[in-house]
């Protein structure tokens, strides 16, 4: 399972990376879909891009396709809860030009994404440039967003420590609860996160439940 951050510090890697030759589409990312070599206009890779990065995170698409409409149809008649038209980072924005890309913030009337196959301005060709952009556009030539099932990122349970929670963590050093002064001192100065809650509590049990 990939979580949103993975997924955009993954796309955030590939920009700048061209196509080679220029208006070849022989790209890394066409090979690894099509496993082979391939060029020409038949082998647009906007698409092959989005699907690359999912799979590179560990969160393959569940519908494998180079066409923009084809996934949006997928998911459409598949998932359709997946669909959505407020878009979040992580999202997959189709547009209505025939191109795709991954939200990486969204703002007033426009969306950022990061986008394989385009150009770095308005000049270019939008979606066939050739090269992997962050772009900014109008919301206005989205057709639609879709939103993968992503892990949830785990978020500390209290972002304020309170002096009880400092106390707390005194005691548990006392115990021997914790595993040793370094994690204790991270924890004076962070929350801890459910997982992390979950270990003190097991060390707490095998402690205090000895004969």
């Amino acid at each position: 399972m990939a979580t949103v951050k993975q997924v955009l510090e993954i796309a955030r890697k590939e920009l700048g990376t061209m196509e080679s030759p220029a208006n070849s589409n022989n790209v890394k990312y066409n090979t690894w879909f099509y496993g082979r070599k391939v060029s020409g206009s038949s082998y647009p890779w906007c698409m092959a891009f989005v699907q690359w990065i999912f799979a590179q995170a560990g969160k393959k698409l569940p519908y494998t396709t180079a066409s923009c409409s084809a996934l949006l149809n997928w998911y459409r008649k598949n998932r359709p809860a997946c669909v959505v038209k407020s878009p979040q980072p992580g999202d997959i924005v189709i547009y209505n030009f025939g191109h795709t890309g991954i939200v990486e913030a969204a703002g007033s009337g426009t969306i950022t994404a990061i986008e394989g196959n385009t150009s770095p301005g308005s000049a270019g060709s939008q979606s066939n440039g050739g090269m992997v952009c962050r772009r900014t556009r109008k919301t206005s030539a989205v057709t639609a967003y879709i939103r993968p099932d992503y892990e949830k990122e785990e978020k500390p349970m209290d972002n304020n420590p309170s002096p009880a929670h400092k106390e707390a963590v005194e005691w548990a050093r006392k115990h021997k609860i914790l595993n040793g002064n370094a994690q204790g001192d991270w924890m004076l100065s962070q929350p801890v996160t459910r997982q992390q809650l979950c270990s003190i509590l097991y060390n707490y049990h095998k402690i205090f439940s000895r004969p």
